[in-house]
């Protein structure tokens, strides 16, 4: 028998395919796994939660965070200095029997009931031959443990030679482009670059429905700050809110996560900055702000073997769904310099930015400078080759080998101490060049959907209900004539709709079935508010408007409804205080 929170599941997901919000790709070629489509009211949804994301991590700190869009396709080379080519994978594991391949840690893991995130192949090879698992479809002996890159590759133009890489997060791109944006924003940090867009992740064999796929849209943003500046400027803000955080003690002694105080996380050494913790709290609101409740959401400490190949210290979000308990929604990290070194490294070119000293500072140096006056005077003709001779062994190599001795030969020419002069320089030095260090937040969008979704749906008096916050609802308003086949109505009805949506309200028109129907219908798409035109509407040109939660309904002047609804859409206050408010 199916559990309550199987059967929550499977009547959200029918709803869900009902009533246009998403439902598995390529349907008539029978699916392929990891892929999705969302429908009218589910790309809706997606792109209200993103408007959402944009206005918490975007507009909010347009002083310092800025939003780009870079390509999906990147060259060989970013992913190769980013490290994704030699560390983004997998474990893999195929059947010797009928060749299906798994992911050899979630065998392990459904079998075993236990997490073996983070170990090796030959150490989960040993627990699959120690448990005598098998292929979960034949039944077959399974073969040595792999590893499988997730990227996806391609070729950019006709040539094999140029291989290129669907990118697996949205970070390279920012990275490689950081430079001009900084030059852009007047050099200054802290400076976020956000970016919301499409990647792929080529999944062994990906499950959970939507919760697992292999092509997925990020929200991410990449904050880089001084690492000398040890206060994060911005955690006052939010240093007394609560985040439940389970820690890798709690974690490794089986304790539950526990509540702290923004800044006192930062203040005991459980979060490592400061602006980590200031954004951790951003995505907390975010996620609240979606009708996710705070005790459905908590961070989770990340072990060293199970952070990524960039990070020093990463928290995954997680918020809690009926069918698979904690889901990962968002990953918040400390990525050090990591990204930037390594595209120094690989490009050759200096990602570094300038930071000036409070007061200037003189520093003497020792610099070895060629005598070329001298040399010009006793090797005349030959002189360019004595100094380049010269400096391609090293001005200051050269002259430490001849501090006890008057002269080397080298290509036949005689070198003395007197061509090479040691000269003390006293320089005024105003700053120094750094590689920025960076966080960043990243949330998987089509994830939040989902959990959104389940954290809407409600069933009364056997009706199902999306109760949607009303500023994410994929469809603001509704509106139905009383009587399906009074012209009159149905004249007022549609000149209604028309104006709402000239005003820029997300609205339906629905004249089919009885007014019971519609309603129906209307609460099932997570519509707040229906309006409808009756027969007093005729006299008083006044209009019913009824709340989808509550089911109450307040009566409306038809000219006042625009701004109720307005007002409604962001508030949450009882329809009933609305109208006091127009």
């Amino acid at each position: 028998m199916a559990s309550v929170e199987e059967d929550k599941y499977e009547r959200l997901m029918d709803l869900a395919k009902r009533r246009g919000f998403l439902w598995p790709s390529y349907e008539i070629y029978g699916g392929v796994a990891g892929f999705y489509d969302l429908g009218p009211y589910g790309i809706s949804l997606k792109n209200n939660i993103i408007n959402k994301w944009r206005e918490y991590f975007i507009r909010r700190h347009q002083d310092m965070v800025v939003e780009v869009e870079t390509p999906v396709i990147g060259p060989a080379k970013v992913y190769e200095a980013s490290g994704h080519v030699e560390n983004f994978t997998d474990p893999i594991v195929e059947c010797l029997k009928c060749g299906r391949k798994f992911r050899a840690d979630h065998l392990v893991e459904e079998k075993l009931g236990i997490s073996v995130e983070g170990l090796t192949p030959e150490e989960l090879t040993k627990l699959i031959r120690e448990n005598n698992i098998k292929c979960p479809v034949c039944g077959g002996e399974l073969g040595e443990v792999k590893t499988f890159n997730l990227l996806f590759e391609t070729r950019i133009g006709p040539y094999e030679s140029n291989k290129g890489y669907i990118r697996p997060e949205l970070a390279q791109g920012i990275f490689v482009a950081f430079k001009r944006v900084l030059e852009a924003m007047r050099n200054r940090l802290p400076l976020g670059i956000a970016q919301i867009g499409r990647v792929g992740r080529n999944e062994i064999s990906p499950r959970q429905g939507v919760i697992r796929l292999r092509e997925f849209t990020i929200m991410e943003m990449e904050f880089f700050i001084d690492p000398k500046r040890e206060e994060c400027p911005i955690l006052s803000k939010v240093e007394d809110v609560d985040l439940y955080i389970l820690t890798q003690k709690a974690r490794l002694n089986g304790e539950p996560p526990e509540k702290y105080k923004a800044g006192e996380a930062v203040d005991e050494g459980i979060i490592v900055h400061g602006c980590l913790a200031y954004w951790m709290v951003v995505g907390k609101k975010f996620v609240e702000s979606l009708g996710i409740p705070g005790d459905s959401i908590m961070f989770e400490d990340k072990l060293p073997d199970e952070r990524a190949h960039y990070s020093s210290q990463t928290f995954d979000q997680k918020v809690k769904v009926s069918r698979w308990g904690w889901i990962e929604i968002a990953g918040h990290s400390y990525r050090g310099n990591y990204d930037l070194s390594r595209h120094m490294k690989y490009s050759g070119k200096d990602l570094r930015v300038y930071r000036s000293y409070p007061e200037p500072v003189i520093r003497k140096t020792v610099k070895y400078l060629v005598n070329k006056a001298l040399i010009g005077r006793m090797y005349k003709k030959d002189a360019p080759n004595v100094i380049s001779i010269i400096e391609k062994y090293g001005v200051e190599k050269l002259y430490n080998e001849l501090a006890d001795k008057e002269a080397i030969v080298i290509d036949g020419y005689r070198i003395t101490k007197d061509m090479i002069i040691m000269k003390i320089v006293e320089e005024k030095i105003t700053g120094e060049k750094f590689v920025p260090h960076v966080i960043e937040p990243s949330f998987g969008t089509d994830r939040i959907v989902f959990a959104t979704l389940e954290h809407a749906y409600r069933e009364k008096d056997g009706r199902r209900i999306l109760s949607f916050p009303r500023d994410i609802a994929p469809v603001q308003v509704s509106v139905f004539p009383l009587i399906e086949k009074d012209e009159k109505l149905r004249e007022i009805a549609t000149s209604l709709y028309r104006d709402l949506v000239d005003k820029g309200f997300t609205a339906i028109y629905d004249d089919s079935g009885n007014i019971g129907r519609r309603y129906a219908r209307s609460d099932e798409i997570g519509v707040p508010f229906a309006v409808t035109v009756d027969y007093q509407t005729l006299e008083d040109k006044t209009v019913t408007v009824r709340d989808r939660d509550t089911w109450r309904q307040v009566r409306v002047n038809i000219n006042r409804l625009p701004n109720l609804i307005r007002i409604g859409l962001g508030s949450k206050l009882p329809l009933e205080e609305l109208v006091s408010k127009i």
